[in-house]
């Protein structure tokens, strides 16, 4: 080789780590939402995995809920990123302020949208001949509440998620009150979920709120009430979404809008925006995922790590092909 090919390959190889350096300096400190349930959290950890591994940015994760974090993400640009929020109930403090500039929506979770509803066993629901709502009211027999037989029970949302206002006011407009049934707030997203799999597993009635794609659809077999009703997006917004609202109409449930939303931070960071708006999961595979890491027992950084090592040919389209290359380097796959 030549003595001029020879410093024009040197020069090239040292313009190349100049700009893969240039963009992992530019990337900055990053603050990613780690949401308390399951997939909200393995989504961060592969976030976090993905931007410092294969970026180099100065990722930090901090807990996060769906009302405080939309909250502080308008009002101080914290967290950087919102993984996972479930947004069509908070369309109307969202858009005003994206429309300010002070946020953005970079795009869809999850390729086919969210799944939102009040769920039976699909054994009670084939047994008895359950398809609405209205059908499972007509029986508190069959939801026997956990601590007080005498009464029903329905599973509302964990205090703080967005989902206790619609399942408290759905709780109303249905009149479950008065048809027997008791709502029951189940403390958290993993004793929800613990209540459903323990009546399943048991063969017992269980009537309450779940979403999906999760893990827990994916493992018991349940059925999706119909709420009789179509989606009225107006009363949805005015009386769904209000506790002040004293007697809501009946609705239903909207087809989920399951977004990223960053805060203004993030806004002119090119090394972020580009990766977040690639960035959407298959819903069959992220209900997989789940269901391994519920499996395992794994933690969601064990798991984001598992779906790293096993989905190249989905991540890789999310990526540049150097960050590629750290990424695996990092991971031990080469």
């Amino acid at each position: 080789m030549s003595i001029f090919r020879i410093f024009t390959a040197i020069f090239l190889a040292l313009g190349i780590t100049s700009i893969s350096s240039s963009a992992k300096a530019s990337c900055g400190d990053v603050t990613i939402a780690e949401m308390n349930w399951a997939s909200a959290q393995v989504i961060a950890h592969i976030d976090a995995t993905i931007l410092e591994y294969g970026y180099g940015c100065d990722v930090e994760l901090i807990p996060g809920d769906t009302m405080p974090t939309s909250t502080s993400l308008i009002e101080k640009g914290e967290p950087s990123i919102a993984p996972e929020l479930w947004s069509q109930n908070l369309k109307q403090v969202l858009d005003p302020a994206e429309a300010e500039g002070l946020i953005k929506n970079v795009g869809k979770v999850f390729q086919n949208g969210g799944e939102e509803g009040l769920w039976v066993p699909t054994y009670l629901a084939e047994a008895e001949g359950l398809v609405t709502i209205e059908d499972a009211l007509a029986r508190p027999d069959l939801f026997p509440h956990p601590e007080d037989s005498s009464k029903a029970g329905f599973y509302g949302c964990p205090a703080g998620w967005n989902c206790q206002i619609t399942t408290t006011q759905m709780f109303k407009a249905y009149g479950m009150a008065d048809a027997g049934f008791e709502f029951i707030d189940p403390g958290s997203g993993g004793a929800l979920a613990g209540a459903m799999g323990e009546a399943y597993n048991k063969g017992e009635g269980w009537m309450g709120y779940y979403w999906g794609p999760t893990a827990i659809l994916g493992k018991y077999d349940m059925t999706k009430l119909d709420e009789g009703v179509d989606h009225n997006a107006e009363t949805w917004i005015s009386e769904i979404n209000d506790l002040e609202v004293a007697a809501p109409g009946k609705n239903r449930y909207p087809a989920s809008t399951v977004e990223t939303y960053v805060g203004s931070d993030m806004l002119d960071n090119y090394v972020v925006m580009n990766y977040l708006e690639k960035r959407s999961f298959p819903n069959t595979l992220l209900s997989q995922m789940l269901a391994w890491k519920d499996g395992e027992q794994a933690e969601a950084s064990e798991a984001a790590e598992h779906f790293l090592l096993e989905n190249e040919d989905v991540w890789k389209n999310w990526t540049s092909a150097d960050a590629r290359i750290a990424i695996k380097k990092e991971l031990g796959m080469m």
